[in-house]
C-alpha cells in the first residue's frame, strides 16, 4: 500500500519495463526548487523518510517526487539485473518525464538520496549539468550516503568466499536486517559500478551539499561521506555528524532533522533566484 494516498504512476522503460513513481504538484506559483527522494539499495519508495518529505512539501507547497528503480516496489523488472547505471537511468528518465508534466518538477531541483540513492543523486547532478536541458540539480542532501559502495565497501564486506562463489555462479545472497530477503549481490553490479564511481577525484558540482551521516552506522562508514565533502568541488558543503546515529537515521529526531535540513536549503535556493537580478 502506497502512504498519503497517493497513487503511483507509470512510465515505460527503453526495454519494456514499467518504472512506478508518486510525484505532487508545487500548489502556488514561485513554489521553489522542486524536490525528489531516491531510496537505498532495497528501500522502495513507500519508505518513511520519503513520505516523510513528501507530506511537508505538500504542506509547503512545493513539487515533489519519490521513484521506484526497476525491480524495487511497484516497478517492473527483477532486482538482480539492476546495476547502478540501470537505477540512474530509471531515476533520469522519471525525472525527465515528471520535469515536462508535473508544475514546479521542471527546473531547479533539490535531490534528497538516501544510502545508495545518494550516490545516484550525486550522479543524476553529473548527468543533468552534462547535458543541458531545463531542469537542474541546483543542490543536494545525502543520508548515510554510500557513494561508491560497491567498491569500497562490498568486497570487504562479502569476503573472500562471497567474492569466489559471485565469480563462479555470478551472484551471491548476502543476509539483510533491513528486508524480508536476502541482498542479491551480483557479479554485473560490482563490476557495473566501476563506471560511476565519484570519489576518485574532483568532483566538480558547485551546488550547495549538505551530508547526514551517523556516527554508529555499521554499515556505511561516516568517513564515506567525508570523502564525498572533500571531493566536491563546492564550497558550500556541510557534513553533518549524528552522535550514536544509525544507517536508517529513521527515528522521529532523525526525519525532523532531515526535514529541516531539506527545507532550509530550498529556502537558501529561494532567496538566492530571488536575488538575481531578472533576466
Amino acid at each position: 500500500m502506497v502512504p498519503n494516498n497517493i497513487s503511483p504512476e507509470f512510465i515505460t522503460a527503453e526495454d519494456g519495463t514499467q518504472l512506478a513513481f508518486c510525484a505532487t504538484a508545487a500548489t502556488y506559483p514561485d513554489a521553489g526548487p522542486g524536490v525528489v527522494f531516491l531510496g537505498g539499495f532495497m528501500s522502495d519508495m513507500t519508505g518513511q523518510k520519503a513520505t516523510v518529505l513528501e507530506t511537508w512539501a505538500q504542506k509547503s507547497g512545493r513539487g515533489f517526487l519519490r521513484l521506484d528503480y526497476s525491480g524495487y516496489g511497484a516497478s517492473g523488472g527483477a532486482f538482480r539485473d539492476g546495476t547502478i547505471g540501470r537505477w540512474l537511468s530509471d531515476a533520469i528518465s522519471i525525472i525527465r518525464h515528471v520535469g515536462s508534466t508535473v508544475d514546479g518538477m521542471g527546473e531547479d531541483l533539490v535531490l534528497v538520496g538516501s544510502s545508495m540513492g545518494g550516490w545516484i543523486a550525486t550522479r543524476i547532478a553529473q548527468e543533468l549539468e552534462e547535458h543541458s536541458c531545463d531542469q537542474r540539480v541546483a543542490g543536494l542532501v545525502t543520508i548515510a550516503a554510500a557513494a561508491d559502495f560497491t567498491q569500497d565497501l562490498l568486497p570487504s564486506r562479502l569476503g573472500p568466499e562471497a567474492l569466489a562463489i559471485i565469480q563462479e555462479t555470478g551472484l551471491f545472497e548476502a543476509p539483510s536486517q533491513y528486508a524480508s530477503g536476502p541482498y542479491v549481490i551480483t557479479r554485473e553490479l560490482l563490476e557495473e559500478g566501476r563506471n560511476h564511481l565519484v570519489l576518485n577525484g574532483d568532483l566538480p558540482l558547485n551546488i550547495p551539499v549538505r551530508l547526514l551521516h551517523g556516527s554508529a552506522d555499521p554499515d556505511v562508514p561516516w568517513t564515506q561521506s567525508q570523502k564525498l565533502m572533500d571531493a566536491l568541488t563546492s564550497q558550500d558543503v556541510e557534513l553533518h555528524i549524528i552522535k550514536d546515529g544509525d544507517h536508517r537515521l529513521s527515528e522521529p529526531a532523525d526525519l525532523e532533522r532531515m526535514t529541516y535540513v531539506v527545507a532550509q536549503l530550498c529556502d537558501q535556493l529561494s532567496a538566492s533566484n530571488a536575488a538575481r537580478p531578472a533576466r
